[in-house]
């Protein structure tokens, strides 16, 4: 199993009150599983993905992945999980605005010591991957939407990471912009063999997935997998 929460939950003060985010969450995700999780606001659905990735500590319960809890590891370690273990995409793309395509992609191998030199042939190799042959060398206000968010894509893949995790990646996205991304994700766990778990509100992005965990109130409500009824990526299809 690539992927364990057990009895996870996450609680935050506000004012004098205590906000309950996640109230005893469990579940499991194997290998190569695509898992959407929706919720309505305040259902603690970022939540959890955001302690799934080590962005936040538990209030208690465990977060095992590959079979180390990560909530165990010091600041110092968690980055370092963080940065070799965990690919990130997030609905505002986060990338830098001064580095071109090539250098936002290899940016969590920099952080890690390493030359750019080193990791640029691996870094041209995902942007071709993701149809961005011709503007590799673009900052970020010289692409679009969809151009940005395949970057932060190409991103979250540079350290051959054991899980992917993304937050709303279509919200900023118009609809045939986010379904051509949604396809390319699906095409990373179906043909690359990628983990991969997605937040969204949306549930036509939701149905990209193999599996679809529903949050209410900081419980899980249901669980249960997605018929594959989608067409290729008409990126993989070029």
């Amino acid at each position: 199993m690539l992927l364990q929460i057990q009895n996870l939950k996450k609680s935050y003060t506000q004012g004098l009150q205590q906000v309950d985010a996640l109230k005893g969450v469990s579940l499991e995700i194997e290998a190569g599983q695509f898992v959407s999780i929706m919720g309505p606001s305040g259902s603690g659905k970022s939540t959890l993905l955001h302690l799934m990735g080590g962005l936040d500590r538990p209030s208690s319960g465990s977060v095992i992945l590959n079979h180390e809890a990560i909530d165990t590891l010091s600041d110092d370690e968690l980055s370092k999980f963080r940065r070799r273990k965990l690919g990130f995409i997030f609905q505002f793309f986060n990338l830098l605005p001064t580095l071109n395509a090539i250098e936002n992609v290899a940016l969590p191998r920099l952080l890690d010591q390493e030359s750019l030199k080193d990791v640029e042939g691996r870094a041209k190799e995902l942007l071709i991957s993701m149809g961005l042959e011709k503007r590799m060398h673009h900052r970020p206000d010289q692409l679009s939407g969809g151009e940005m968010q395949r970057v932060a894509i190409a991103r979250a893949l540079i350290s051959d990471p054991l899980l992917i995790l993304a937050d709303e990646p279509t919200g900023n996205l118009d609809t045939k912009t986010g379904e051509s991304v949604l396809s390319l994700m699906r095409d990373m766990v179906e043909k690359n063999g990628h983990t991969m778990v997605m937040v969204t509100h949306d549930p036509n992005a939701a149905a990209f997935g193999t599996r679809l965990i529903k949050l209410k109130d900081g419980l899980i409500e249901s669980d249960q997998s997605i018929p594959n009824q989608r067409q290729p990526s008409p990126l993989q299809t070029q």
